[in-house]
């Protein structure tokens, strides 16, 4: 399944190279808006000098930012386990992986400012609670077998979530997503790997696996967002071919790539529920507590204020970066003298 997912990454990237070939003329008689809807209806790509909607314009400031703070909030959990690594090597690959992250979020912050907000503004929503992140980091790290979850389930679900963003109908965004989705894919195998080490080394091991998943299994599921009659904005973003598909098509799609995999793991998806339907061809299973979700969202998760706490710290912390930076760049454009 990983494979046929960066196989739709290449298939993306190769798609965004013959969109720019063919783009389609802003000069042959159609309105803004008309020009618009053709190159939504084409697949084609809206560029940052392009008209749009203001409502488009805002929705997708709206993902992308929540995009891009998940990834700088993201380092966090695994952040706390770089000093407690089990060893030198799972220790660099972590911090690689943390790196990886941090990395992640400039793409993304840098893809939202080509729609006219500021780096500034984008940190202000966020640490004055305006702008949202993924609530699947509101949850703790325990062991270090959380780390395999997160990177398994975690960045799994990220990848089915974000593939179909390689082939979103905005250019910065989807090319983004096409470094972004190729470097998840190590994160997902890296948690991967961590996880058949535990659950093929000792009993405690095995047991300390298993016990992380139980914790991850529903909040995972639940990162894919409300279901479809509950959505506020999928609709409309899938018109607009931001999004390819919707909340409940990428969780099917998500749990359908789990179940074997858990298999080779030796582990137990703890839902006593999942089973193969075949009428359906997918697996039926048990919705994660969509009210939970909403709880964690509004700031009622387990770490929701450490989180948030952490970061402003660190902005506070890294004012004297900020401004060592504008005072060098100041000095060399010669604006200081």
């Amino acid at each position: 399944m990983a494979d046929t997912l960066l196989g739709e990454v290449a298939a993306a990237e190769a798609d965004l190279r013959e969109a720019a070939l063919n783009r389609l003329a802003h000069d042959d008689g159609r309105t803004a808006e008309e020009t618009f809807e053709a190159v939504i209806a084409a697949d084609q790509k809206v560029e940052p000098r392009d008209w749009m909607p203001d409502a488009y314009r805002k929705g997708l400031i709206r993902q992308i930012a929540q995009h891009a703070h998940s990834e700088i909030i993201g380092m966090q959990p695994e952040g706390n386990w770089i000093t407690r690594a089990p060893s030198l090597k799972r220790k660099a690959i972590l911090l690689a992986k943390v790196q990886d992250e941090a990395g992640h979020g400039l793409y993304l912050y840098a893809a939202a400012e080509t729609l006219g907000i500021s780096r500034d503004e984008l940190v202000d929503a966020l640490l004055t609670g305006r702008q949202k992140y993924s609530s699947i980091f509101n949850y703790p790290t325990l062991t270090w077998a959380d780390m395999g979850a997160i990177g398994w389930l975690v960045d799994g679900a990220a990848i089915v979530n974000q593939v179909p963003i390689c082939r979103c109908s905005y250019g910065p965004y989807a090319r983004a997503m096409i470094r972004i989705c190729k470097e998840e894919s190590f994160h997902q195998r890296q948690g991967y790997e961590i996880l058949y080490t535990l659950s093929n080394g000792t009993a405690a091991q095995h047991e300390m696996a298993q016990e992380s998943i139980n914790r991850w299994w529903y909040p995972s599921l639940a990162m894919f967002g409300p279901p479809d009659a509950d959505s506020t904005h999928s609709a409309q973003s899938m018109a607009w071919k931001i999004k390819r598909h919707s909340n409940d098509e990428l969780r099917q799609r998500f749990v359908d790539m789990c179940v074997p995999q858990a298999e080779v793991l030796g582990l137990t998806i703890p839902d006593p529920e999942l089973r193969w339907n075949e009428e359906r061809g997918h697996h039926d299973y048990t919705s994660p507590d969509f009210e939970e979700l909403m709880r964690v969202v509004k700031g009622d998760g387990p770490c929701n204020a450490e989180r948030m706490a952490h970061r402003r710290r660190a902005h506070t912390d890294g004012a004297w970066v900020r401004a060592a930076a504008e005072a060098y760049a100041a000095k060399h454009d010669g604006s200081d003298r």
